[in-house]
């Protein structure tokens, strides 16, 4: 079967992989669609893992099964998360599962960007949704990032009388929009340095939208909006330093600052615990997503709540990975990439 091979960002390579052999407790599954997603970009991460496939937001069809699968069947539709917890351990009886041992330790054989892959029984068992006929695989590959967005707006404890400053509106920023928006929330404030991506937030919810690379001050905005109190959950998408500064910056006194996307091991924020004592934010990070909110999305995606298909602008081929990851790394009209087989 045909693979793309990442060995670094700009070094993809389409090459050949024998088709994973399954277990009794397994199933294979055809690849039909997968996203790109931020993280798949971050080199300084994957580099010491590479050569590796990658490709954790699939969908697919299952062509194969193990003789103990009951409750799946040849040509069913699904989406399969990658990582899942033994549902046992001290993390995830606290409901820390993404903290899991096994959490970490599980993933999809070789990785979504591949012909086929193969299911191993935990993620077969605890993290595989059959799709319903009005959800179409490219929408089925919004289910992870959903449940990560689910997720982090629960951490916060996002409520509709709540405030909440985006900062970053690639997909990620755009479906935290989205979601407030579903949560009841009528204050959102939007920024990035690309105007393709604030139009996208306001079209998807945004009350206020603003682009500080042209001199517009996120924190002038929210203060003039907020009474001078700021916002009260501001979540920061971009992986940079001076978005956390600004996330920081727009935060109200008792305010929750998400820390949703990882910066490079290098960068560091500093903080006096001295302000942080007296103003009492709160910084909350919240990292993947859990089988509880990935059911959530696959509902809300079956309800049509979130107009996901408007989000992708770019469809490519398998064999076109390398040029969908520069698509990604260099349009700023980009938005979901989204790579399809057949």
């Amino acid at each position: 079967m045909k693979v793309a091979m990442y060995y670094n960002q700009t070094d993809i390579k389409i090459e050949e992989m024998p088709t994973p052999r399954i277990g009794e407790d397994e199933a294979l599954v055809e690849m039909r669609a997968c996203g790109i997603c931020g993280s798949d970009l971050m080199d300084w991460y994957l580099k010491t893992r590479a050569p590796l496939v990658l490709g954790h937001e699939p969908s697919g069809e299952i062509v194969k099964k193990g003789s103990k699968v009951g409750n799946f069947d040849v040509g069913n539709r699904v989406f399969v998360h990658h990582h899942v917890a033994c549902l046992k351990c001290h993390y995830c009886q606290h409901g820390d599962y993404t903290l899991c041992e096994q959490f970490h330790n599980t993933h999809l054989d070789p990785g979504g960007f591949a012909e086929y892959f193969r299911v191993p029984k935990e993620n077969l068992q605890l993290d595989t949704l059959k799709l319903p006929d009005n959800v179409s695989f490219e929408e089925a590959t919004f289910i992870e990032p959903i449940g990560c967005c689910l997720r982090a707006l629960k951490k916060c404890g996002v409520q509709a009388e709540n405030s909440i400053a985006v900062i970053g509106a690639g997909a990620i920023g755009i479906l935290h929009i989205a979601l407030s928006k579903i949560f009841g929330v009528e204050r959102i404030f939007a920024s990035d340095l690309v105007d393709f991506r604030l139009e996208m937030a306001k079209k998807f919810g945004a009350n206020f939208i603003v682009n500080p690379g042209k001199g517009e001050d996120l924190r002038s905005v929210v203060m003039a909006e907020t009474d001078g109190i700021g916002v009260d959950v501001a979540i920061v998408t971009a992986p940079s330093l001076n978005a956390y500064k600004t996330g920081m910056n727009v935060c109200r006194k008792g305010g929750k600052l998400c820390v949703f996307a990882p910066v490079k091991p290098s960068g560091n924020l500093q903080i006096s615990p001295k302000e942080l004592f007296f103003s009492e934010m709160q910084i909350i990070p919240s990292y993947s997503t859990s089988h509880l909110e990935t059911r959530m999305a696959l509902d809300l995606l079956k309800s049509r709540k979130v107009a996901v298909k408007e989000l992708v602008t770019h469809r490519f081929r398998l064999l076109e990975v390398a040029e969908a990851f520069k698509t990604v790394a260099e349009n700023k009209e980009s938005q979901k990439v989204i790579i399809i087989n057949r």
